[in-house]
């Protein structure tokens, strides 16, 4: 084993969504690194974009690792034959729409279609979210065995964000029981206050699950109002993605017949 490379892993891997922005001298701490080793480290990581330094003098994920992750097979394919669909999607939605594949036990987004009103410096697209909270994360773990429900979340367990998130095991099992029956998933502030979303998965050829889409937005309508409407589109689109991956489902939960039919066509 080469020592530097292992250090430099190492690094890549000591940030979290938690903190994902951390000073040299806190990065040398964890590590138990001396400074001089991890400021060389990072600053050969800086150069070829796998880390970038901050305005504010700390350091954070950067950009090549969403470039690589992007280049897995399964990603790309789902994300080309998925993006056509999304930017229709995004069109009628008006709100923002986002793509994502399960990455070990996280959902990881790989695509997005950001609304005007989202103002943001930067784009989700190489974040990793917990399942339990979001609306991607909750469409997914609807469709999994109990089994793996309960192994995810004693991996990563049911940490609050807001006000709004399960942070209880059976009451989260209920939840997703709610979400299976009626075929999507809703974050009603559960992940950050004042963002809804509306999730369904997306299946591949085996009838796994491979990821899932959303449309996301800061209207509490997107929940209430404007759900019927806005839950029909993001089950069709989930439905017509699983069919480009080779998915052949006996019937999709909530999505009216004649989506079904539209999309067989």
């Amino acid at each position: 084993m080469i020592k530097a490379v292992a250090k430099a892993i190492d690094i890549l891997q000591v940030f979290s969504p938690s903190q994902p922005r951390l000073s040299l001298g806190e990065i040398a701490r964890r590590l138990d690194l001396p400074k001089a080793t991890a400021h060389n480290l990072l600053a050969t990581l800086v150069v070829y974009q796998f880390v970038e330094r901050t305005d504010d003098n700390l350091y954070a994920l950067g950009t090549a690792l969403v470039s690589i992750t992007q280049s897995v097979r399964v990603n790309v394919e789902l994300r080309d034959r998925a993006a056509p669909l999304l930017r229709e999607l995004a069109d009628r939605a008006r709100e923002t729409v986002y793509l994502t594949v399960l990455d070990n036990d996280r959902p990881l987004y790989i695509y997005a279609v950001e609304s005007p009103s989202r103002l943001l410096a930067r784009t989700a697209v190489g974040d990793r979210v917990l399942l339990h909270c979001t609306s991607v994360g909750k469409a997914m773990l609807s469709v999994m065995a109990v089994e793996e429900i309960d192994r995810l979340v004693a991996k990563t367990g049911l940490p609050a964000f807001t006000p709004a998130t399960i942070t209880d095991l059976a009451v989260l099992h209920t939840e997703l029981a709610a979400t299976r029956a009626r075929g999507f998933s809703l974050d009603r502030g559960e992940h950050e206050v004042g963002t809804y979303c509306i999730g369904a998965p997306i299946f591949k050829a085996d009838g796994r699950v491979v990821g899932s889409c959303s449309i996301s937005g800061t209207d509490p309508a997107i929940v209430g109002d404007r759900q019927g409407s806005l839950s029909t589109a993001i089950m069709s689109a989930a439905h017509q993605i699983s069919q480009r991956m080779g998915y052949v489902p006996r019937r999709v939960s909530g999505v009216p017949a004649s989506l079904m039919d539209s999309t067989n066509k």
